[in-house]
């Protein structure tokens, strides 16, 4: 797996963002059209969302109204819990969802093979960078999140912000900071993997006998930062950034660990019930982003002016490799 820069990855995001150029403004709309007269006979799409359904509910509703006679439902929860939904349904030939969007792109690539996937390339889809999207379309990027470093602006001072994974090994965040479960997220998996890999499992058995917290999904580790119940994390996804222009928290990007990077993937199953209302959502969802240039997520790449460091970002789908006891740099006592 290539390691990215930030440098590299942001003109990457961009890239995504632009998923839709508007020098083919004429003929996308004409196609938008075309979808939408089809997708009204349809009158609704649903999709599964990895993680909470609330981001997406601006967004479905939005469509609605530019599109009316359409109704949008979403359901969010676990990617894991979501998958053997789906899998039952097709098991019982009585597919009740039309897309997914997941992070385990796995799933993705196993449906594929299966061919239960909808191959569909929007207008620009040869744009996207090929290790964002499946070369034929069956499904494809639509967001990056990066899992930056987060401290609650009223307990911690900014001198004390953690800048490495070891300075979460100090007195002052014992008992006091909070991670999604490992075992119940790939991309805070792979975060403790690389921490495994840089420091050694020393580390690691440092850290856990700071009586560190654990808790279901990034959402509530935001929350649980911003609130002061948990002082910081390591963990934090996009779902700090809300809190953060509420300055409850503040964000820190590790100028010498590496910043692991995950994308939300989408597509539309072959069997979906409604797959040009499917189509029709996928494309305005991926129109809404060019519009906006980038999401927070993407957005929140930019790393603060004057930063240095050798920090990298890393993306989880793309490396692979065990984790030694006897690997890593080694932690301070």
């Amino acid at each position: 797996m290539a390691e990215l820069t930030a440098k590299r990855f942001l003109r990457t995001c961009f890239a995504m963002a632009a998923f839709l150029p508007f020098a083919a403004a004429g003929s996308r709309a004409q196609t938008l059209d075309q979808h939408y007269e089809k997708a009204k006979l349809e009158k609704t799409v649903v999709f599964y969302s990895g993680g909470p359904a609330a981001p997406h509910e601006n967004r479905a509703k939005e469509f609605m109204q530019k599109y009316p006679g359409i109704t949008v439902s979403v359901t969010g929860g676990f990617s894991n819990v979501l998958n053997e939904r789906i899998e039952k349904q097709m098991a019982d030939r009585k597919l009740e969802v039309d897309m997914a969007f997941f992070q385990t792109v796995q799933d993705f690539v196993t449906w594929k093979k299966q061919g239960k996937l909808l191959a569909f390339k929007p207008e620009g889809f040869d744009q996207i960078m090929p290790s964002f999207r499946d070369e034929d379309g069956a499904y494809m990027a639509l967001s990056a999140n990066a899992l930056t470093y987060a401290y609650n602006t009223s307990k911690v001072r900014a001198q004390d912000a953690p800048k490495s994974a070891q300075d979460f090994l100090a007195p002052m965040f014992a008992g006091k900071v909070i991670t999604v479960y490992p075992a119940d997220d790939d991309a805070t998996l792979y975060l403790f993997h690389l921490i495994v890999q840089k420091y050694g499992w020393g580390c690691m058995d440092k850290y856990m006998a700071t009586k560190p917290n654990f808790i279901q999904g990034h959402l509530p580790v935001a929350r649980s930062v911003a609130s002061g119940e948990n002082i910081a994390t390591f963990d934090a996804s996009s779902s700090v950034w809300p809190f953060k222009r509420e300055g409850k928290l503040e964000i820190v990007w590790s100028p010498v660990d590496e910043t692991p990077v995950f994308t939300l993937t989408g597509g539309i199953f072959r069997d979906a019930p409604h797959p040009n209302a499917a189509k029709l959502y996928l494309t305005f969802h991926d129109r809404r982003q060019a519009g906006r240039r980038s999401s927070p997520a993407l957005r929140g790449l930019h790393r603060p002016a004057g930063q240095q460091g050798r920090g990298e970002m890393s993306n989880p789908h793309r490396r692979h490799g065990r984790a030694s006891r006897h690997s890593g740099e080694g932690c301070p006592g």
